[in-house]
C-alpha cells in the first residue's frame, strides 16, 4: 500500500481530498504515487539559480512516468556569499536544518518517494542525509556544475581567479585593472563551482553511492543532458516506488567504501569526510576517519581537478565523467560492484561499458598522479582524534614541515595578518575556536589560505584549524583538528613560537611539547564563553553538535 492513501484514501479522507481539489489536483492524480520534489531552488547560489529549471524536467519525467509530481523547497547558503564573516558559521549548521524540514514535510505529507534536486556544500549532503532517515524510496539529481571561465588566455574559476586574486593583488602581484577582470570572468555560468570544491565532490560521490544516475557529477549546468538527467531522474523514482527499493537498500557499507575509493581517486574536497560520516549515520551504517586512510593508503589518485591541478568539472565530463573513473577502480578490484544502485542495476553493471576518453585528466591506475588518495589522515598530541588534509593538492616540499607557531583565536586575526604580510615563510599558523562547537559552525577558511596561496607561500606556510576549509583550498592546510579547542583539545593550549611537526607521508601532526607541559597547560586552561547568541539556532546547535571527527553530526 503507498504511504500517500494515508492522506487521499478512505471516507475519512474527505476533507483532505478537499484541500488537493482546491490547487487543481484531480482525483485521478491522487490515485497514483505522491512524489515529492524537493527543490532547493533560490535567487542567492549560482548553483542553484537553475534548479527550477531542473525541478520542471523532474516533474515531466514524474508525470510520463504515472506519478503526480509535488514541489516543495528547502533552503540552501551560498558558501562563497558568506565566506570571510559571521555569516559562514551557518553553513554546516544549515545542513541538519535541510535534513529537519525534509523529515518534517515528507512524514507530514506521506510523500510516497522523493526526487531531491539540489546541488550546493551543505544542500546535498542534508538532503541525502533525510533521504537515509526517512528511508522512503528517494533519487538525487543535482543542478551540474558552472563552466570555467576564462582571463588573459587561461582557464580560471572562483579560487584559481577571484579568491587567490585577492591574496596576488596584496602581494602586489596584479593591478587592480586584472583584479577586476577576475572579478568579472571567474564565474561565467550557473551551475556549482567549476573545480572540484565540496558540491561537485559530494555530487560525484552521490553516483558511487548509488543514490544518483551516472553523469550526476560532471554533465554541466548550461548543457541539455543535464535537463535530460533531471527528467530521467523523474522517470526513474517511479521504479524505484514500485520495486519498494530504499534508500538503505542502496546506501550500505560497501556503498559508502565504493564513495570514498572514488573521493580518493579523484582528490575531492576534504569535507566529504564530515558529510559521509554524517549520512552514514543516518543511514545506521557504521563509518569513521579510519576508513577514510585506509581506503586512502591503497586508492590512486588518477585526476587533478582544481584546486589541486588546472583541469576543471567539464573537461572530467569529456574524458568520460565519474562512470570512467568508476570503471577504472573496478578493474583494479578498488570497488564493490555488486552494490544496487538508483538504476535498479548494480554499480558495476551501471559503469561496464564506460571509457576513459582522455588519460591526460583521468590517468589509468599504473600511472597515477600519486599513490596514495587525494586525502590523509593526521594524527598526534595536536590531534588524538584526527585531522584532516587534501594531501593530493600538498606541494612536495611540504609534505613534510616544521615551523614556529603563529597562534590566532579566530579566523579575521588571521587574515588581517596574512594580508598584513605578518606571516613569514616557514610559519605555522594555527586558527582555533573554529570549530563545531567553539565557532559555532566550523567555518571554512577560504580567504586565508587562498590569500596564502595568492602570495606565493603555499610551499613555505602551513595552516591548521579546528574549523574546516573549503573544497576549493590548496597547499599544506590541515583542519578538523580534534578534540577542538573549545572542548579543552591540545591546539587550545598552544603558544606562539611553539614548533610544530607536519609529516604527512606518516600520518603525523604533533607540537614538540613533552606530554608534562601539554597536562600543565590544560590545567591552566579556561573554558571561553560560548560565542553564539543565547536563543539562536547557532546557541541550540552549539549545544548539540559533535565532533568533527564523527561527522559534526546533532547527538542522537
Amino acid at each position: 500500500m503507498l504511504n500517500s492513501t494515508e492522506v487521499t484514501g478512505g471516507v475519512a479522507r474527505t476533507p483532505h481530498r478537499a484541500l488537493f481539489y482546491a490547487m487543481g489536483y484531480t482525483p485521478e492524480d491522487l490515485e497514483k504515487p505522491l512524489i515529492g520534489v524537493v527543490n532547493a531552488h533560490n535567487e542567492i547560489i549560482p548553483g542553484h539559480f537553475h534548479l527550477d529549471e531542473i525541478a520542471q524536467s523532474v516533474k515531466l519525467g514524474v508525470s510520463a512516468s504515472g506519478g503526480t509530481p509535488i514541489e516543495f523547497p528547502v533552503i540552501g547558503i551560498c558558501d562563497g556569499i558568506s565566506m570571510n564573516h559571521s555569516g559562514m558559521k551557518y553553513p554546516l549548521a544549515s545542513r541538519e536544518l535541510i535534513a529537519d524540514s525534509i523529515e518534517a514535510m515528507a512524514v507530514a505529507h506521506k510523500f510516497d518517494g522523493l526526487v531531491l534536486v539540489g546541488n550546493c556544500d551543505k544542500i546535498v549532503p542534508g538532503m541525502l542525509m533525510a533521504a537515509a532517515r526517512l528511508n522512503i524510496p528517494s533519487i538525487y539529481i543535482s543542478g551540474g556544475p558552472m563552466l570555467k571561465g576564462r582571463h588573459r588566455g587561461k582557464a580560471v574559476d572562483l579560487i584559481h581567479g577571484a579568491f587567490e586574486g585577492v591574496g596576488a593583488h596584496a602581494n602586489g602581484k596584479i593591478t587592480d585593472q586584472e583584479l577586476k577582470e577576475l572579478e568579472l570572468q571567474s564565474c561565467p555560468t550557473c551551475g556549482s563551482c567549476a573545480g572540484l570544491f565540496t558540491a561537485n565532490s559530494m555530487n560525484c560521490l552521490a553516483e558511487a553511492l548509488g543514490i544518483a544516475l551516472p553523469g550526476n557529477g560532471t554533465i554541466p549546468a548550461p548543457f541539455g543532458a543535464r535537463k535530460q538527467l533531471a527528467k530521467r531522474a523523474g522517470m526513474q523514482i517511479m521504479e524505484l516506488v514500485k520495486k519498494d527499493i530504499r534508500p538503505r537498500d542502496i546506501m550500505t557499507l560497501g556503498a559508502f567504501k565504493n564513495a570514498i575509493t572514488l573521493d580518493m581517486a579523484i582528490g575531492g574536497s576534504t569535507n566529504t569526510t564530515l558529510h559521509l560520516m554524517a549520512v552514514a549515520s543516518e543511514a545506521e551504517v557504521d563509518l569513521g576517519l579510519d576508513d577514510f586512510d585506509a581506503i586512502s593508503k591503497k586508492t590512486p589518485n588518477i585526476t587533478k581537478i582544481s584546486p589541486a591541478g588546472v583541469h576543471a568539472m567539464e573537461d572530467l565530463h569529456w574524458a568520460g565523467g565519474i562512470s570512467a573513473v568508476l570503471n577504472q577502480l573496478l578493474r583494479a578490484g578498488l570497488i564493490y560492484p555488486d552494490e544496487l544502485t538508483a538504476t535498479c542495476k548494480t554499480l558495476g553493471e551501471n559503469i561496464s561499458t564506460a571509457e576513459v576518453l582522455d588519460p591526460e585528466i583521468i590517468r589509468p591506475i599504473a600511472d597515477p598522479y600519486n599513490k596514495e588518495g587525494g586525502i590523509a589522515i593526521l594524527r598526534g598530541n595536536l590531534a588524538p582524534d584526527g585531522a584532516v588534509i587534501k594531501q593530493s593538492a600538498v606541494e612536495p616540499e611540504m609534505m613534510r614541515h616544521k615551523g614556529p607557531a603563529r597562534v590566532f583565536n579566530s579566523e579575521e586575526e588571521a587574515f588581517d595578518a596574512i594580508m598584513n604580510k605578518g606571516i613569514k615563510p616557514g610559519d605555522v599558523a594555527v586558527i582555533r575556536y573554529e570549530g563545531p562547537k567553539g565557532c559555532p559552525g566550523m567555518r571554512e577558511m577560504l580567504s586565508p589560505t587562498a590569500a596564502i596561496a595568492g602570495m606565493g607561500l603555499e610551499k613555505s606556510v602551513a595552516l591548521i584549524t579546528d574549523g574546516r576549509f573549503s573544497g576549493g583550498t590548496r597547499g599544506p592546510c590541515i583542519g578538523h583538528v580534534s578534540p577542538e579547542a573549545s572542548e579543552g583539545g591540545p591546539i587550545a593550549i598552544i603558544e606562539e613560537g611553539d614548533i610544530i611537526e607536519i609529516d604527512i607521508p606518516n600520518r603525523i601532526l604533533r607540537a614538540e611539547l613533552s606530554d608534562e607541559e601539554i597536562k600543565r597547560r590544560l590545567a591552566a586552561w579556561e573554558k571561553p564563553p560560548v560565542k553564539a547568541q543565547k536563543g539562536t539556532y547557532l546557541s541550540r546547535y552549539s549545544r548539540l553538535v559533535t565532533s568533527a571527527s564523527t561527522g559534526a553530526v546533532l547527538e542522537k
